[in-house]
């Protein structure tokens, strides 16, 4: 299969070339581990980070609330922060910090296409003015000595597609690789990710590209590697349901197939989250609980119910209660029959 091994910048090895896409309120500390965990994935990233607020939380004695974000433990390695923001000198600052803290590369968004953050002129913002883009990059390339990547989308709007000429500022500015999701910021996360402007930017520039988007089992990620020619890819929102992708991907490209998780394996993939939410504890722990059962709970056999259940619990304790008495009920009923998986 045509399906790249590693990803390779600067002197950062990336292997497998697979990577979890960094999503806000998703891949914290405890997601992260998870993934890293269950194997497969070569580069993890953090949620992203607003560059004012890590240069503003640095600056005190006690660290404040923004670098929680950029907390990570020696075996998440390879790991990458990113950072979001519109001023050249902050990004800059940020993104030394970031490299102070030990991590192996910084990523500047250059596409979340959130109300918020757009007003801002951060994020898909900076899509409408790549002077200053340029400004950014050159001021963050300058700061750090540590690999340098964008992630962006491939435009404002279908009218103002703006990913191969970014793609070729980018690599002026000595950026080490780029990611496109190439939905326009109209888009948001409707329709399909048009993967030929994946193509078309890895045909404009020398550097690595790495695709994201529509990839949902291991299959997609072969056949986008094959169709666009990309360096790696980035797997997102597919991986909050099924986190056990990057395993699959490997095996798919090791065996021509891959196992889907059984239910034993599911149960214990949500009591170990779990108690790592609880361990960490957290003002909104039973909202992130609640969050996490939508994702768990995806093409799990009746799993409408649990999450049902979950979503009507108002305490920690409660939520356990029913995540052990819903799989005590299905494992019985898998004993006695079937074989306990779920679908694909």
């Amino acid at each position: 299969m045509n399906f790249p091994v590693r990803l390779k910048l600067g002197s950062l090895c990336i292997e497998p070339a697979t990577v979890l896409a960094p999503m806000a309120g998703v891949t914290d500390r405890i997601f992260r581990h998870l993934v890293r965990d269950l194997g497969g994935c070569g580069l993890l990233v953090t949620e992203f980070a607003s560059s004012h607020g890590v240069v503003g939380s640095s600056r005190g004695r006690k660290p404040g609330p923004t670098l929680s974000y950029l907390e990570f433990t020696p075996d998440e390695h390879p790991i990458g922060a990113q950072l979001f923001g519109a001023d050249p000198e902050v990004l800059a600052r940020a993104a030394r910090i970031c490299q102070e803290l030990g991590f192996d590369l910084v990523d500047i968004n250059l596409g979340c296409p959130v109300k918020k953050v757009v007003r801002t002129n951060g994020g898909a913002g900076l899509l409408r003015d790549l002077p200053l883009v340029e400004r950014i990059l050159r001021t963050v390339r300058a700061a750090v000595t540590i690999p340098l990547t964008v992630k962006c989308r491939s435009g404002w709007s279908s009218d103002e597609l703006v990913a191969a000429p970014l793609a070729r500022l980018a690599e002026a500015c000595g950026v080490d690789a780029i990611t496109l999701h190439p939905r326009t910021r109209e888009q948001g996360y409707g329709g399909r990710a048009d993967w030929t402007q994946i193509a078309v930017v890895k045909s404009a520039v020398r550097i690595p590209v790495i695709g994201n988007g529509d990839i949902v089992q291991p299959e997609d990620a072969i056949r986008m590697a094959a169709e666009t020619g990309c360096d790696a890819v980035m797997i997102g929102r597919a991986a909050t349901w099924n986190p056990w992708i990057f395993r699959q991907i490997q095996q798919y490209l090791e065996t021509g197939s891959y196992q889907a998780p059984g239910l034993e394996e599911r149960y214990q993939l949500m009591r170990r989250y779990y108690a790592a939410l609880i361990e960490c504890g957290g003002a909104d722990l039973v909202g992130k609980m609640k969050q996490f059962a939508t994702y768990f709970t995806h093409g799990l056999r009746n799993g409408a119910r649990l999450r049902q259940a979950i979503h009507r619990s108002h305490r920690p304790e409660e939520i356990l209660d029913h995540l052990e008495r819903f799989f005590e009920t299905e494992l019985a009923h898998s004993r006695e029959g079937s074989d306990g998986t779920y679908g694909q």
